[in-house]
């Protein structure tokens, strides 16, 4: 079972929203998927690309954003309980300077901001038991 979710970042100024799509393993609490990109179906898909293959059949729980429609078939789709990934999303902010709202530290480049998350997960992935 996965629970996915975006959270909203800026990059370079306020005006230039960015969206950080995560998609985590219910059961172990592992990030299994990172995309960023626009708040649309492309951003979707590009999290739906991310995954492995045996979690592309897995029941994907997410919020009420319509994109998710697009990418998430049929029964495994469900609404709700998302509170896992949404603490990991309050995680990162707090860790993540470049990810906190109302910050003077901000990435110009997107692939610095990528390289950021990545090595964040990995640390958080490889810390879990």
């Amino acid at each position: 079972m996965l629970e996915c979710d975006e959270l909203c970042t800026f990059l370079g100024r306020h005006d230039r929203p960015l969206r950080l799509w995560l998609a985590m393993d219910r059961t172990t609490r592992r990030i299994v998927g990172c995309f960023l990109g626009q708040r649309d179906a492309l951003g979707a898909f590009g999290l739906w690309e991310s995954l492995l293959t045996p979690d592309l059949d897995a029941v994907c729980h997410t919020d009420r954003l319509a994109t998710y429609k697009g990418v998430v078939f049929g029964g495994l789709h469900r609404i709700g309980g998302t509170q896992h990934i949404e603490r990991f999303n309050a995680t990162l902010r707090l860790r993540l300077a470049h990810l906190v709202r109302k910050s003077l530290s901000f990435s110009r480049k997107q692939a610095n901001l990528e390289t950021l998350v990545w090595l964040f997960i990995h640390r958080y992935n490889a810390s879990l038991p």
